[in-house]
């Protein structure tokens, strides 16, 4: 058997996380994978997979190995991209993992315009708020919204994702806005529970001095979406991302409050793992992002300047 082919079914059920799922993606059979797989172990007399009936894990020999033979098929990848690049042609797929929300609303756009500059670029997408393993997974880039937790990721910025306090016109007709944060504890309050310490909304002053405020909570969810149309049919009051909030706040089914006050920021960056190679074709893709997302975003013009009030 082909000793190329036998890594690169190992190094594809590594990760795709099972052997039907790299068979998918090698479009072949799965015991022709689960051949080359046996093959493989056994031509190095060591075990790197133990299988189970749904998936299958890397044994300590197999991580090392899978670590290793994933760089042979990378730099093949990158000799191969780098060719092309030279002439002026990106091929290949880009696997990229998106924050749900935020990636239905914008990233589609960014995505089509990069795949008409370079129409033999295919996307895989993975559009969910879990934090992956981009190494497991099989992810060449993700986007990532928040302070940034996994060290061993390199990180280019995209842009600040600002929070806004918002809650429809019936509501604030019928309950009347906050003045001040502390005049959140008499309001209902929507919560996104994927935080950390969801319950406690926290703010900057004006010199610059962080405050929280314990809100009441009437509803929790673990949907920014669900929280925002909650919000819009007058059940309280939300915190979201001004990307999330826009739309809603530009069709007048919400409106920002406490515009005085700095709410929390949270950069955005493009990740990608420290081991792995960067092909051509993820560095292109970054740039791209990178520029298509300088300056203001639209969202944030269309939820007003940080800080101020709406005129």
């Amino acid at each position: 058997m082909d000793r190329f082919e036998d890594l690169q079914a190992f190094v594809a059920v590594v990760e795709a996380g099972s052997f039907t799922a790299a068979a998918e993606r090698l479009d072949t059979a799965k015991s022709a994978v689960s051949r080359r797989v046996a093959a493989l172990e056994e031509r190095l007399g060591a075990q790197l997979l133990r299988r189970t009936t749904r998936r299958s894990f890397l044994t300590e020999t197999g991580r090392s190995f899978y670590e290793r033979g994933a760089r042979i098929l990378a730099d093949l990848d990158e000799a191969e991209s780098a060719v092309q690049h030279e002439h002026g042609e990106l091929s290949g797929t880009l696997r990229v993992a998106l924050p749900l929300s935020f990636g239905v609303r914008h990233m589609c756009k960014p995505i089509a315009a990069f795949s008409l500059r370079h129409p033999r670029i295919r996307f895989d997408l993975d559009l969910n708020d879990r934090r992956i393993d981009l190494i497991e997974e099989g992810i060449d880039l993700a986007v990532r919204i928040g302070h940034l937790e996994d060290s061993s990721l390199i990180a280019r910025k995209l842009f600040d994702a600002r929070s806004v306090v918002c809650a429809s016109p019936r509501y604030l007709k019928t309950r009347g806005a906050p003045r001040t944060p502390q005049e959140l504890v008499d309001h209902d309050c929507l919560v996104y529970s994927n935080l950390a310490d969801p319950g406690r909304w926290a703010w900057t002053d004006g010199k610059g001095k962080r405050h929280g405020v314990d809100v009441r909570s009437v509803m929790r969810a673990s949907s920014g979406d669900f929280l925002a149309n909650a919000a819009a049919h007058g059940l309280g009051l939300v915190i979201q991302p001004a990307f999330l909030a826009s739309e809603s706040i530009r069709r007048g089914q919400l409106v920002p409050v406490l515009e005085e006050y700095t709410w929390p920021t949270s950069p955005a960056h493009a990740v990608y793992p420290a081991t792995r190679h960067l092909s051509h074709r993820v560095r292109a893709f970054i740039d791209f992002l990178v520029e298509r997302f300088a300056g203001t975003p639209q969202w944030d013009r269309d939820c007003g300047p940080p800080g101020a009030p709406r005129p």
